[in-house]
């Protein structure tokens, strides 16, 4: 009989011992009560608790939650704003009295996750309300960080910490999309036409530079034409004095009558004309006394020039 009793002892003790075993998973902390008061927290791994005693009120997860959120809002100009937005939180530490306040501030999560999603509502909101519809699409980054700011410190009382939040989707009402729509369509065209002037414009303005400069470069190539054809005629008029003056004087020397030397360029002059003439009619006096006359002119024009060298 000693022996029987001896066993159902040992078997009373293995049953409340192991009875007292608890297993708490990674990445979550178990919290424990005696008689309905906070008693203490349990790591992840294997752990002990009084049976009958000590009971686990909640095992609080560390990891990181999500939750989605759809909502409207108006902005100060009336326009009805619609968001999807995505929520990353977390328990802000495995502290002992960051785990108390988790575990008891709300009754289940059910109460943590409406107070949550309210409260980011709320604080978007407020924000949106301070704005018009036209400048909401370009204030997402200002939206996030506004309510990161208001609600760190309301979750942070809570236990938790506000990791994330990113604002996937903003649209509007129906009308109000095709009119935004309207405006971006028109201040297309109005940058088009600009563009479309302003290349015009360059375009007009080069083709002026360029006439301008090929007027430039044309009169200037004119005017160094024209240099060089007065240097031509010039040296050629310097030759033929040149030539005459050393014929003349050859025939000086030789006894011989200069008079000769302006018949033979009047009757060259008669053979260019009649050569180069391509066509044109030409009068001349071809009589002995015009022929006489216009020696005479010639001659005093020879005389003329060679006494303004002298």
């Amino acid at each position: 009989m000693d022996f029987i009793a001896s066993y159902w002892w040992i078997l009373l003790i293995a049953i409340f011992i192991f009875s007292g075993l608890v297993t708490v998973n990674q990445a979550t902390i178990a919290v424990v009560t005696m008689f309905g008061k906070y008693r203490r927290i349990l790591r992840p791994g294997l752990n002990f608790k009084i049976p009958l005693i000590e009971s686990i009120y909640r095992r609080v997860s560390v990891q990181n939650r999500s939750v989605e959120l759809e909502f409207q809002a108006v902005t100060q100009d009336q326009a009805n704003v619609y968001f999807k937005s995505m929520l990353l939180y977390a328990v802000m530490n495995a502290d002992e009295e960051t785990i108390k306040k988790v575990a008891f501030k709300f009754i289940s999560d059910k109460d943590l996750m409406q107070a949550l999603v309210r409260t980011i509502e709320g604080n978007i909101r407020s924000f949106v309300a301070t704005k018009r519809q036209a400048e909401i699409l370009g204030l997402r980054r200002e939206i996030v960080d506004s309510v990161k700011l208001e609600v760190d410190h309301v979750l942070e009382d809570w236990g938790y910490h506000l990791l994330d939040l990113q604002i996937n989707d903003i649209t509007f009402d129906k009308t109000i999309i095709e009119s935004m729509s309207k405006v971006v369509a028109s201040n297309n065209l109005k940058a088009a036409a600009e563009n479309e002037g302003q290349a015009l414009l360059i375009t007009k303005t080069k083709a002026a530079e360029a006439e301008g400069n090929a007027i430039k470069i044309a009169a200037e190539a004119e005017r160094e034409a024209a240099r060089l054809r007065g240097q031509g005629v010039a040296l050629f008029r310097e030759e033929v004095a040149r030539g005459m003056s050393q014929a003349a004087e050859q025939m000086k020397q030789a006894n011989l009558d200069t008079n000769v030397i302006l018949f033979s360029m009047w009757t060259e002059a008669i053979k260019n004309f009649a050569e180069v003439g391509k066509g044109n009619i030409i009068f001349l006096d071809g009589s002995p006394e015009g022929m006489e006359k216009n020696m005479k002119q010639i001659l005093a024009l020879t005389k003329g020039r060679a006494e303004g060298k002298d």
